[in-house]
């Protein structure tokens, strides 16, 4: 049985945060006072190792060199276990500090401290047992038989990593010593001079006794720190090769530079800056990912050759990126009041637009001072607007749609763009076309905010009512995404091919008839109506806006030529007839032009002045004279069976006659013939105006026997002019109860409505502008459905003031209202004349 190793006393020499495992030598910093008292300590111990021999408590060992015990200091925790260690020399370093050289011994348990001679701390210690597990300290056979094949295993790994650890390194003689060793103990405590252990991972390897468990261990931290190493490796090695790569590609683009430069001079020009387009794109304030996809065509247009078409549509394309204004937005002058202003002086009338305008810049001032909302619980762009819809301006033309979208842009303090949309009908004129066809190019859209050049101006989509489609697909489908707020900031335009945040584009629409824009297009957009102006709004435009205008573009002064508004009142009532301004403006053109050549021939002495009896020796006899003032032979309700409607085209209000004849009984004609290019709603009005007049004919008293026996002949004049929607049912009814009574209709009445087979009058679209057009045209009497009542708040009050208006509910009303007295009555005639 072997005996219990006898305890030493030893000064201690603490190590803060650092271990030394046996067989390690390292040098020690003398300057700390604990360092240097345990090695004099030390020193004196051994140089009077006899004298302290017979002093009481204490035993030293019986060494030549001074001996200290290393003990581990973790974070100010001493540890259980340190190293017994030799001073081999004491001397200076090489900056003049004290320092000793010491070489561990072997690992020690340190037991209860006690004192000593000088001022180190003395502590006793115990030799660790450093037998292998399974195998008694004196020797004997090992617990398990694989236990030695295990250790010449570990023995041949541990050699090989350290082979390859120190191989990179050069330190072979280091590789031949660990070769020769063959101690698992020895071989473990070697990696005490590696400098990538921790200390937590040494002092493990010292507290760990057994030398196979420690060998294993070694191995483990071996092969990870070589792992490390191959990764770290790797990513020195792709990185010094990326660094070479661009350097390389820098010198050779350098050389490419200098040959084109060259090539340019020989052909007798220079090579431009601008063709640098890596320069370009590097320079330019892009966002992130477009940079990225226009770096990606630099570097296809660089590999490419001179003469490859595709070179030409890479340069075509980058430069579209580049004059596009991807960070560049105008700052909104949300002044209100001053918005009105500008409306008010821009356009006379229409207050009920303005006011809406008004509204709309209101709330996007209300908005954009309380910032852009969050996103939505999806992620969308909830909020990412900072105004409300997109307006839809509907009316006839001439009414002011496209002045008022720049009027709405010169109030936000923003740029203004139109884009014509009228007979487009390619989906790529929306999106653009893709770059594989030949002269692709980006869509209207991407054109507009090009033009513009800021990505937050006024776009104006005018005619969106005139877009059509074909096999190239549908525009206005393509339009859905450009004014949906919750999609339109990630518009990706086919021939970019990159996101365009199109959501502080302000967008305004305009169309004439509102039946012809597509309903999910009108679904994103609110609309606002412009239905006309009144005389006396016509008579304030033509005085404030048209007149100066027109006399700048005659070369007249306002003080040389000067216009009655009786003459203005004239040009607007007799010589046009329109929802809008246009062909007044023109009609006042046309007078200046006169005055200007008559003054130019010498037959007119400026100043001079135009009355309104004056137009006729300049523009002849008015065009559109009021019925009122026709005489009666000449009315086209002179005679049974002709009514007159009213109807919305896409020129505004206008007045509509429906003219009625029975075929003569000889012809043998039966049935109801329709003429005047009637669709299909007009053609269900007449057949059911017709069906309600036979089956309540003797009710009615009119001789419903003639519409059995006798062909019925309904014409809208005016045939080259294609007629459809549901407002003419009245009228066709009045004219056929006109035909087959002999009574007249009065010539001063126009009405619209809709009429169905039990008599009742059904409310109808567009009261306000057949109610100008009856207005306009010198009627005094209008009968609308009772339940449009509510639209007669949007007509003007003076056109209100010079109208009767009824408001019925049953045809029988119409009749009564609009038939003279029978007294007056005519028999009926097989035909109407067709120069009634």
């Amino acid at each position: 049985m072997a005996s219990t190793p006898s305890p030493l006393t030893l000064p201690v020499l603490p190590l803060d945060d650092e271990v030394v495992l046996p067989g390690t030598a390292v040098p020690l910093d003398l300057s700390g006072p604990e360092v240097r008292a345990a090695v004099d300590a030390a020193r004196a111990a051994a140089r009077g190792a006899e004298e302290r021999a017979h002093a009481p408590g204490i035993r030293t060992p019986g060494s030549r060199k001074p001996q200290v015990l290393l003990v581990p200091r973790i974070d100010g925790v001493y540890a259980a276990t340190g190293t017994l260690a030799t001073v081999e020399q004491v001397g200076r370093l090489a900056g003049g500090d004290p320092a000793a050289l010491v070489r561990g011994v072997r690992r020690m348990r340190i037991g209860a401290g006690t004192t000593g001679p000088g001022a180190a701390l003395w502590v006793e210690a115990v030799p660790v047992d450093e037998s292998p597990a399974g195998e008694p300290p004196g020797g004997g056979s090992p617990a398990a038989d694989g236990a030695p094949g295990r250790t010449a295993e570990l023995v041949r790994a541990y050699r090989a990593a350290s082979a390859r650890w120190l191989g990179k390194r050069g330190a072979w003689q280091a590789v031949d010593r660990i070769e020769r060793t063959e101690d698992p103990s020895e071989l473990a405590d070697s990696i005490g001079y590696a400098s990538f252990p921790t200390a937590a991972q040494k002092l493990r390897l010292l507290e760990t006794g057994d030398p196979v468990e420690r060998l294993a261990y070694a191995l483990e931290l071996l092969e990870a720190h070589l792992a490390e190493e191959e990764v770290n490796d790797t990513i020195r090695k792709d990185v010094q090769e990326g660094v070479e790569r661009q350097q390389k590609e820098f010198l050779l683009r350098r050389q490419l530079e200098a040959v084109r430069k060259e090539l340019a001079e020989l052909d007798g020009g220079t090579a431009p800056e601008e063709d640098d387009y890596r320069a370009r794109v590097e320079a330019a304030d892009l966002p992130e990912k477009v940079r990225e996809a226009a770096l990606k065509e630099v570097g296809r247009l660089e590999r490419s050759s001179d003469a490859s078409p595709e070179g030409g549509w890479i340069r075509t394309w980058l430069d579209t990126v580049l004059e596009l204004p991807w960070n560049e937005r105008t700052e909104d002058a949300y002044d209100i009041p001053g918005a009105r202003a500008v409306l008010d002086a821009d356009h006379a009338g229409l207050d009920d637009v303005k006011d809406r305008i008004v509204e709309y810049l209101a709330v996007r001032r209300r908005r954009a001072a309380r910032g852009p909302a969050p996103a939505g619980p999806s992620g969308g762009a909830a909020g990412r607007r900072t105004g409300g819809a997109v307006l839809a301006l509907v009316g006839p033309p001439g009414v002011g749609k496209t002045s008022l979208g720049e009027s709405v842009a010169r109030a936000m303090g923003r740029r203004f763009v139109r884009v014509a949309l009228g007979g487009v009908r390619d989906e790529a004129e929306i999106r653009g076309h893709r770059r594989t066809y030949v002269g692709a190019l980006p869509g209207r859209i991407v054109r507009a905010i090009r033009e513009a050049g800021s990505m937050n101006p006024v776009v104006l989509l005018d005619e969106v009512d005139k877009v059509g489609a074909d096999y190239r697909g549908d525009p206005a489908a393509a339009l859905l995404e450009v004014l949906d707020p919750a999609q339109n900031h990630t518009f990706r335009d086919h021939y970019l091919e990159v996101e365009l945040d199109l959501s502080d584009v302000v967008f305004l629409a305009t169309a004439n008839v509102l039946e012809a824009v597509p309903e999910p297009l009108l679904d994103r957009m609110e609309l606002v109506r412009l239905d006309g102006y009144t005389e006396d709004e016509k008579v304030a435009i033509a005085r404030d806006h048209l007149l100066p205008r027109q006399l700048e573009k005659a070369g007249l002064g306002a003080d040389e030529v000067r216009v009655e508004e009786a003459a203005l009142r004239r040009l607007a009532g007799e010589y046009t007839r329109e929802a809008g301004v246009r062909n007044l403006e023109r009609a006042l053109a046309r007078v200046l032009r006169k005055v200007a050549a008559r003054h130019e021939l010498g037959g007119l002495a400026l100043p001079a002045e135009v009355t309104a009896d004056g137009l006729r020796d300049l523009l002849g006899r008015p065009h559109h004279t009021p019925e009122s003032a026709i005489e009666p032979a000449g009315r086209r309700t002179a005679v049974p069976g002709v009514a007159t409607g009213l109807a919305v085209t896409g020129a505004g209000g206008d007045v509509l006659h429906v003219e009625a004849s029975l075929a003569d009984p000889e012809t043998g004609a039966t049935g109801l013939s329709l003429t005047g290019q009637l669709g299909d709603v007009m053609k269900e009005s007449a057949h059911i105006a017709l069906s309600f007049l036979r089956s309540h004919g003797a009710e009615l008293e009119l001789p419903v026997t003639d519409l059995r026996d006798r062909g019925v002949h309904l014409h809208v004049p005016a045939g080259a002019v294609p007629k459809d929607g549901p407002s003419a049912g009245v009228t066709m009814t009045t004219a056929l109860a006109s035909l087959l009574s002999g009574r007249r209709v009065r010539a001063d009445v126009a009405m619209t409505g809709e009429v169905s087979l039990t008599g009742r009058v059904l409310p109808v679209g567009g009261i306000k502008q057949k109610v100008l057009a009856a207005d306009r045209a010198g009627l005094t009497t209008v009968v609308v459905p009772q339940r449009n009542g509510p639209d007669l708040d949007d007509v003007p009050e003076e056109v209100l003031r010079r109208l009767t208006v009824h408001r019925v509910s049953d045809v029988r009303e119409v009749l009564e209202l609009a038939l003279e007295p029978a007294a007056a009555a005519e028999p009926a005639v097989p035909a109407v004349p067709a120069a009634a």
